[in-house]
């Protein structure tokens, strides 16, 4: 076109062109377009450095920037801005602060760049700290300043600090910016006060779409759906245009069946809206339709997407998990056209959680084989499938595999590892890696209780549960299934009838089920036949089969 148009020789129209170009993502006109410039000798016009790097970075093509950066023998602010960016895209938060360090000027761009990076990336100390020597270095805190490090205060849920920010903003501050205010409101409510959201929101002497949507995803985080509806609709009776942000957050309310109608309304709103573009808000849409239970809404939404990401693909495996679908989770699974850890783990447990344990396994060797790598959760999951099957050996390479790579450290996975040895008859080696869990919580507690119960050391158990009680662990409704089953393995009489009284005289634990088979076999074992018959009679609820089967 602008060939056509004769300024081809025209720095200022082959800028806006590659400004278009990156706003749509076209990373093969990008190529064109700097090739244009190399043709024509602009690449030391300094514009045409700038729109080249922020073209490429917006075409998510960081290395391609990175090259032409390098090749500006003196880079503009704006190219030093642009690649502390396009580093933390590409290399991370360490990369872009060696750069942001190594600036030989710096604006307020460059600190509130490096700010937003460290809070994007939940770095919420090093946002604050970046704060202060920005201040200390004699800037001012601006609007965007002020919104980033807001955003910081409230990733780390640090009301402290957040609210010494409000106050250094109303002394220094004229009037409250509605951007400012729209971090205020956001800081307060994840902070879990929702009140002083509130009054922020009510100060501001104009809302916008952000100050909206903050206030109405705090009241979401507290599960009000009611007053997040009334919210959204006095939105929509003021002059503010409804955004896809604000849809994806009242969607979020949307999931149970009470207010799925008004999902589905606003569903009709997206598409005469022409909202329906937006990733966010078709994910929103699926995830709704999927915790309402409803797998064909939900792929019928999936399906009118015209952009699907990894997320959007791993929602769809969730609900055919979820609704015990398998062969349609691994269909969707199979047609990912890009996967992550986060989607090999949701298969793994799709497997897993419908009892599919072998072909669990085979996902997990094949996750290995295509070199992803797994996290903490993925050896949760594995070896969940290897205690299952009770599979030794396999199970065992998984636990050196993961120690390796330094997740036997992590509480979840030392869970596992003692779940499984318990179930392979490996007692010893469950309560060596118990021993070795630092911060031991009550899944802990429970996974070695139940490996005694389980191979019939009655009195170990106990000895293990007394051994909780001790540091103020309080045992649930699992714990007592673990210690009765103890008891009546190893015909522990006296102590099974003392811990079934303590769990609802000590800890208002109310016997469900388990627990009165528990009780029922200790007494039909011991052949206390009549005991056994009266515990009967005080059940709440009528026994079925298994119960009498037990005397």
């Amino acid at each position: 076109m602008i060939r056509c148009c004769g300024s081809v020789s025209d720095p200022f129209s082959i800028s806006c062109a590659m400004k278009a170009c990156g706003s749509l993502g076209l990373i093969k006109l990008a190529r064109q377009l700097h090739n244009l410039v190399e043709k024509l000798d602009f690449r030391s016009n300094m514009p045409i450095q700038s729109s080249v790097i922020d073209m490429y970075i917006k075409c998510s093509a960081v290395v391609s920037a990175e090259n032409f950066f390098l090749r500006i023998r003196t880079p503009s602010l704006f190219c030093w801005n642009s690649m502390i960016y396009g580093y933390s895209k590409l290399y991370g938060v360490g990369r872009a602060y060696n750069m942001f360090n190594h600036m030989p000027e710096r604006d307020y761009v460059s600190w509130n760049t490096m700010i937003s990076i460290f809070s994007q990336h939940g770095l919420g100390a090093e946002s604050l700290s970046t704060f202060v020597e920005m201040w200390n270095n004699g800037f001012r805190p601006n609007p965007m300043n002020y919104a980033s490090v807001l955003s910081a205060c409230a990733s780390i849920y640090d009301l402290g600090w957040g609210s010494h920010l409000h106050a250094r903003i109303l002394r220094t501050e004229e009037s409250l910016d509605v951007h400012v205010g729209s971090g205020l409101i956001d800081m307060y409510a994840k902070c879990g006060r929702l009140n002083f959201a509130r009054q922020v929101f009510n100060s501001l002497t104009e809302h916008n779409a952000v100050s909206w949507t903050s206030l109405i995803g705090g009241v979401v985080q507290f599960g009000l759906a009611e007053e997040a509806l009334f919210l959204f609709n006095q939105m929509r009776k003021g002059s503010v245009a409804v955004d896809d942000f604000t849809l994806t957050t009242v969607l979020g309310v949307c999931s149970g069946h009470k207010n799925i109608f008004v999902g589905e309304q606003l569903q009709g709103f997206t598409v005469k809206a022409g909202m329906d573009y937006s990733v966010p808000l078709g994910n929103a849409l699926v995830t709704m339709y999927v915790k309402c239970g409803d797998t064909y809404k939900a792929n019928k939404a999936f399906e009118f997407m015209p952009i699907r990401d990894i997320i959007s693909w791993t929602t769809m495996i969730t609900g055919y998990s979820q609704a015990g679908n398998v062969e349609k989770a691994r269909e969707y699974f199979d047609k990912m056209p890009d996967r992550n850890v986060i989607t090999w783990n949701s298969m793994l447990g799709t497997y897993v959680q419908n009892g599919f344990w072998e072909e669990g396994l085979k996902l997990y060797k094949l996750m290995r084989r295509k070199e992803e790598n797994p996290d903490w959760i993925t050896y949760a999951t594995v070896m969940s499938a290897c205690a299952s099957l009770a599979v030794l050996k396999l199970g065992t390479q998984i636990v050196a595999h993961a120690e390796k790579l330094g997740f036997g450290s992590n509480v979840s996975v030392a869970n596992s590892f003692v779940t499984m040895y318990s179930k392979c008859g490996r007692v010893e080696d469950a309560q060596k890696v118990f021993d070795s869990i630092c911060d031991k919580n009550l899944i802990s507690w429970n996974a070695i209780m139940v490996g005694y119960a389980q191979n019939g050391h009655g009195n170990k158990v106990i000895e293990i549960f007394e051994d909780m009680l001790k540091t103020n662990c309080k045992p649930d409704h699992i714990s007592y299934v673990s210690v009765l089953s103890g008891c009546s393995h190893s015909g522990l009489i006296n102590e099974g009838k003392y811990y079934f009284n303590s769990m609802t005289n000590d800890f208002d634990i109310s016997p469900t089920l388990e627990h009165y088979a528990c009780m029922v076999d200790l007494f039909g074992r011991a052949g206390l036949l009549e005991e056994a018959k009266n515990l009967i009679d005080e059940m709440p609820s009528k026994p079925n089969a298994t119960i009498w089967g037990l005397c």
